[in-house]
């Protein structure tokens, strides 16, 4: 579940962000973006990459939150990826595979605008402003700047998220703690304080920062063989 939702994901995310990035607004003539443009590619692609892999995403929430139920001694909700899948549907219909896609796509927002809008912007102002040639150097310095990024604007988005889509719901599939992600924003800061919202960044961007590095790294080269352009 979690490779279906990272080849959807990946996949549309990127794909969405070079058509924005070339043909709908366009790069500058020395090859560097403005970061207003770049600021919309990554929002856009990245809502609408989340938007489509929601259901795999909320299945793979599900299934993950089993180890710490499992832990509190609590009897299993889900036995698998697929029961998880099915019990969902069953409760809720087709709506509710995309229960909490709101504050998925918010999280995304955030994620993306480090991820990508980072990386784009970072290399082409590298590039720009110093020696550096494009290699795996200057796509490793990019990437640990993505990451970071990422990390630091999607920690508070990722938390909300979880929140929403893992509170007890009614029969009609409402949530019973928090009417909406800007709730659950408000109650959380007002009950733990602003720094609540980033419970979890150190393990957040020791999860990012690899990921970031190996998807740059990989995506560059890959781009390289198949005889495309650099990124």
């Amino acid at each position: 579940m979690i490779l279906i939702f990272k080849i959807v994901y990946s996949g549309v995310r990127m794909t969405f962000y070079e058509y924005i990035r070339e043909d709908l607004l366009g790069k500058n003539s020395d090859g560097t973006i403005p970061l207003w443009k770049a600021l919309i590619g990554g929002t856009v692609a990245g809502v609408t990459a989340q938007f489509l892999a929601s259901p795999a995403d909320l299945v793979k929430v599900q299934v993950q939150m089993e180890g710490r139920r499992r832990l509190q001694g609590l009897e299993p909700r889900v036995r698998n990826a697929r029961h998880a899948f099915m019990k969902i549907y069953y409760e809720g219909g087709i709506r509710g595979l995309w229960k909490g896609w709101m504050p998925n796509c918010q999280r995304a927002a955030f994620v993306n605008l480090g991820d990508l809008t980072t990386y784009d912007t970072a290399k082409h102002l590298i590039l720009k402003h110093t020696n550096m040639k494009d290699n795996i150097y200057l796509h490793a310095m990019s990437s640990v700047c993505s990451g970071l990024v990422a990390a630091l604007l999607g920690t508070p988005a990722d938390v909300i998220k979880t929140r929403v889509m893992n509170q007890p719901t009614d029969n009609t599939g409402r949530g019973l703690l928090y009417r909406s992600s800007m709730d659950c924003l408000i109650k959380s800061v007002k009950g733990e304080g602003f720094f609540s919202l980033y419970k979890g960044f150190i393990p957040c961007w020791i999860r990012m920062g690899p990921w970031s590095l190996l998807f740059w790294l990989s995506y560059e080269k890959l781009r390289k063989i198949w005889g495309v352009t650099s990124f």
